[in-house]
């Protein structure tokens, strides 16, 4: 889970600002049956180019519905609208016929693409050998070529077309009008690129620069402290727009902003870094995993893993050329397998039990021998839901990382949430102790 919260959002349609809003019509979107792949794509394609996405409106396939999720995009000055999906030939594809009415638009029959879409269906037709209604498919056929008076229609991917449709006046937005399917959208949106109407309202926008910080180990409250110091103390965020998101027990921090600030962008990279430099571990956005596969180029790594049950070493292996560096791993799940194949003395296992420092340590000694490793990692810990005791509870984990000239950092954090979180994060922390012992 991830929280986010938006400190400054710059500028306004003066200052080189397109605002957009995207409209996924679809009941089966709206009752989660299927899931919106659309909404996140487009946004960060208008992203790039510099657009303000304002919001995502997910509507049933009703006429009203999409006509009052139109009218409020248009109430809030939204520039351009992009609604997917609602374009077959069924009676509840409207899309199409809702845009032309909220644009004060007359529908008609375009004889061009009525030509291309029966190709297309007659096409579909001898390829899957079924024997499909004449009458019904030039009714599906006629459906879908009926265009808006003054729209662009766009070439179908399938057999919808989709459409650019502009208001009556200058000051009504733009609407674009795609498909549901991302195999179609996709093309479509990049072939919409090039028609002078959509893309006279892209063309007003600047584009946006952007960065991104990662943190481990600073909570959101303290970085919003940091920030609010930061422009207390005289540097302004106009023209920055900084948000923050909590994801998977790390901080990011992304900072978005035209070239006007790009002074104030710098300076407040330099001012979190100076505040956070243990925590703030990427200026660049790379992960965690892409920093440690750095640190480990000519190192060889050795895993010992108890709870998290080898996904340490899924982590690491995940980036290609991870075999330059990673030797092997042993996911040593019982007291017998940490024995027999880490070398752990069955003493340690009696008096300290399998999740302890003792344990930790003696795992990724055996890690480092058993692999002839640079570096290794164990993990040891209680996962749960049952398991814990008042004096070892649920979600306590051993790490112990060392290196072969002695090197040793060792922690045995308490990691809230259930069985999948506590086996999730040990993973990340981990992570990042390899990456401070690298450091």
């Amino acid at each position: 889970m991830g929280s986010s919260e938006e400190i400054f959002r710059p500028g306004s349609s003066s200052d080189g600002e397109v605002r957009a809003g995207i409209l996924v019509t679809g009941t089966e979107v709206l009752t989660a049956t299927i899931r919106d792949e659309n909404g996140p794509w487009l946004s960060e394609q208008l992203a790039g180019l510099g657009v303000e996405l304002v919001e995502i409106l997910v509507v049933a396939d009703h006429p009203g519905d999409l006509a009052n999720g139109l009218e409020h995009m248009k109430s809030i000055g939204i520039d351009l609208i992009i609604t997917t999906g609602g374009l077959g030939p069924t009676a509840d594809d409207l899309t199409a016929e809702v845009v032309a009415s909220f644009c004060g638009r007359e529908m008609e029959l375009d004889d061009e693409m009525e030509a291309r879409i029966a190709t297309i269906l007659a096409r579909f037709a001898a390829n899957t050998n079924l024997d499909l209604s004449t009458d019904a498919l030039n009714e599906a056929n006629r459906k879908q070529a009926m265009v808006p008076v003054g729209a662009v229609a766009l070439n179908p991917i399938g057999t919808a077309p989709g459409l650019i449709v502009p208001g009556q006046v200058d000051e009504d937005p733009l609407v674009l009008v795609l498909p549901g399917p991302p195999r179609e959208l996709h093309p479509m949106w990049e072939a919409a690129q090039e028609q002078p109407l959509l893309r006279r309202v892209l063309d007003r926008a600047t584009r946006l620069e952007k960065y991104r910080l990662r943190m481990f180990g600073t909570p959101e409250s303290e970085l919003a402290m940091s920030l609010r110091e930061i422009e207390g103390e005289g540097l302004a965020f106009d023209g920055l727009e900084i948000t923050t998101c909590l994801r998977k027990g790390e901080v990011e921090v992304d900072v978005r902003y035209r070239e006007a600030a790009a002074d104030a962008a710098e300076r407040l990279k330099q001012e979190l870094k100076q505040r956070h430099d243990r925590s703030l571990y990427s200026l660049d956005g790379r992960t965690v995993d892409e920093v440690v596969a750095g640190l480990l180029a000519g190192r060889r790594l050795g895993l010992a893993e108890s709870c998290s049950a080898g996904l340490l070493a899924a982590r690491i292996t995940d980036l290609p050329g991870s075999s330059e560096y990673f030797a092997g791993g042993v996911v040593s799940y019982s007291n017998e397998a940490k024995r027999d194949l880490l070398g752990v003395d069955q003493a340690l296992l009696d008096e300290f039990g399998a999740v302890s420092g003792e344990v930790a340590e003696a795992m990724a000694i055996g890690a480092l021998e058993r692999f002839d490793a640079d570096v290794s990692v164990a993990i040891t810990g209680i996962a749960g839901p049952g398991g814990g005791s008042d004096e070892k509870p649920v979600g306590l984990v051993h790490f112990n990382v060392r290196t072969a000239e002695g090197g040793v950092r060792a922690a045995a954090p308490i990691i809230p949430g259930g069985r999948r979180d506590v086996r999730e994060r040990s993973a990340l922390v981990a992570m990042h102790l390899l990456r401070e012992m690298l450091s």
